[in-house]
This record gives structure tokens, sequence and C-alpha cells, in this order.
């Protein structure tokens, strides 16, 4: 589902995929590999103080344009075109089934019609989408119609961010579409067809684990559960008593003494397993499903040395961190290695940079 803010075909020009999330500022730019795939021609991260961002809020426009700005001037490029996607949690979604063969305007004044019953705010407090899914199950004379609802402040925000950083938002996304998007690419890459598998993907943010459970590219399950990064973070600084900042800086670079690995990583490690273990717990308790094939993790949290393999010894479950690069080619100036290293927590932006290939 996409909410695109003007006329725009993306395949004209470059687009950057912008993540703003709480922790980072997220920029990736891909362009066409001449054979039906990829290239990945840069990307930056640019950690933001904390409190910029807040549960998908933006608190202070100011200094959340301020980061964007060093992002983009970090990617070095000319490319001011951007997608950019809210959190889910800020919009609202309902599938509806209407009647086959309808013209446009048809379906925008019978969508508005079904959009005031579902949204609790006024139309005009709103930016509505809507997408075609395709024919409804239940009759061919049918479709399933995706109805996106966001409150307009809400979108705003992050317009203006963008824009008082420099550039010019063109694609408004959701930020769990997106990340299904990018799952696309890493799905292939499972040990054996994922015909007919169910996969859980698991996204570990700074405040907020997302879990997506996933049959041949359609969602079965979702749950949003709080536990995230910044508690690894918290307890860095009071350990080694640092101020938050400085505590992220060091996590991020892997350069603290000896005693984090036993006393706080070991440990976080264990509760991220157990909090994935969980929810996939309430998946199986809340479905008729009892089997999960495949775990991918992917978010900030997935970066996290081992991580898979103790997420693999908790759950008993084949666990691969994402990575949606991987048969990407690389321009000269991006870096395989460092990219590896991110690749995971950069899957809303890499999402968000595929739209510019939407037809």
């Amino acid at each position: 589902m996409q909410l695109d803010l003007s006329i725009f075909n993306p395949k004209a020009r470059s687009l950057i995929g912008l993540d703003i999330s709480s922790s980072s500022i997220k920029m990736v730019e891909l362009s066409s590999d001449g054979k039906g795939g990829y290239r990945v021609e840069r990307y930056a991260i640019e950690v933001l103080p904390r409190d910029i961002v807040s549960d998908g809020n933006i608190v202070n426009l100011e200094a959340a344009a301020d980061s964007v700005r060093r992002a983009w001037k970090k990617l070095a490029t000319s490319t001011r075109f951007v997608a950019i996607a809210l959190p889910a949690s800020h919009v609202i979604t309902k599938k509806i089934i209407v009647a086959a063969g309808q013209r446009e305007d048809e379906l925008e004044l019978l969508v508005e019609s079904e959009a005031s019953q579902y949204i609790p705010f006024a139309l005009d407090e709103v930016n509505l989408d809507f997408q075609v899914v395709g024919p409804a199950l239940s009759s061919p004379d049918e479709i399933e119609v995706l109805i996106a609802a966001s409150r307009k402040e809400k979108v705003e925000d992050r317009v203006a961010v963008a824009e008082s950083a420099g550039l010019k938002p063109k694609v408004l996304d959701v930020e769990s579409y997106a990340v299904l998007a990018a799952f696309a690419l890493v799905e292939g890459q499972l040990p054996e067809s994922s015909k007919g598998n169910i996969v859980a993907l698991v996204d570990v943010g700074a405040n907020v684990m997302n879990l997506t459970v996933l049959r041949n590219g359609q969602q079965l399950y979702a749950r949003e559960q709080a536990f995230g990064g910044n508690q690894l973070t918290q307890d860095i600084a009071r350990l080694f008593e640092m101020n938050f900042e400085e505590a992220e800086a060091e996590k991020r670079r892997n350069n603290l003494p000896e005693k984090y690995e036993t006393e706080l990583l070991r440990p976080f490690r264990e509760a991220m397993a157990l909090e994935i273990s969980r929810a996939l717990q309430f998946f199986f308790t809340s479905t008729q499903f009892n089997e999960i094939n495949h775990i991918v993790l992917s978010g900030g949290c997935a970066v996290i040395a081992g991580i898979d393999e103790v997420v693999a010894t908790r759950t008993q479950i084949n666990t691969i961190i994402a990575n949606p690069f991987a048969n990407m080619l690389l321009a000269d100036r991006v870096r395989g290695k460092t990219l590896l290293a991110d690749a995971s927590s950069l899957m809303v932006a890499c999402g968000l940079a595929l739209r510019r290939f939407d037809a």
C-alpha cells in the first residue's frame, strides 16, 4: 500500500529511500543493474540524538531535519527526491470487498463512504488512499480493496522534515509494507524453496519488536511488543557512566570494555531470543498453525553478533539475518563489508528505494 504525494513516475528519476526511525536516519539509493536486478549506489546512516523521534512521532522537527541533512550530505548524491514512510501504528488499514468493474472515480467515492465507518476521525483530518489487492476469494464478481488512512499531521510532520532538509518527498509508504517489499529480496535466500513454508519476519528496532508471519508472501499474523535495543544502550550508559548518545555510539562501534560481552551483551541476546520465542507462542495459540519453518531477523538489533545463533538455539528454528542486498551489485563507493554489517537495519530504507522501480 502506498500513498503517492504527487503525480510522479519513479522510473524517470533516482529516488532515495528515507527511513526516519527513533534511533537514526537511514538512506538508500538503488539503480538498475540492466539485467532485471539492482545495484546499490550509496547508503548512509546518521544516529539521531535521543528523543528527537519518540514512538514514531517527530518531537523536534528542526533537529530531525538537521540529522536528515547530515545523512544526505554523507550520501554524496545529487538526488533530492525521496520516498518516506509512516510507522504502521500511525496508519489505519482495512480490507473491504466491493463489486468489480467500477471506474476509478466510483471506487474513490465508495472507499470514502466505507472509510468513514472505520476511521475514528473526520475524513478532512486524514490522508486517505486505497489499493486494489485483486479478485475476492469469495466471488469472481468482486474485488478486495485495501484502504489506508493516517492523520494529516503525522504525514505533514515527515514531509516537513524532508523539505526542511532540502529534499523533495514524492512517495509516502507504510514502514511495514516497505519491509515486506525488501523481504521479497530476502525470501529467495532461505536454504530451501520457501513455497508453502511459514516464515517469521522479526524486526527489532530501538523500542519495538514487530513479528510478521508470512506464507507465500501473504501475511498470516502480526504482533508488536515493547522490546528493543535502547534497553541495551541504557544498560551500557549506566554500567560505563556515559550519556545515552555516547553509549549508543560505542555500542555501534563495538568499542566497549571486555565485561560488556559477559555482563550486558550476552544477557541481552538471551532476553531478545526469549521475547521472540514468546511472540511465536502467541502466534501458535491464537491461530491454527503450530509450526514456523524459518525466522528472518531484521532491524537494528539484528546486527548484534551471534544473535541468529542464540535465537536458533532458543527456538529450535532455522534463523538467518536479513540482507536484501545479497544479490545486488555494489557501486565502487559502497564497501561490501560495511554494508553487510548494516544490511538488516536498512530494510525499510531499501523497501522505499525500490519504489523507484514501480510500474
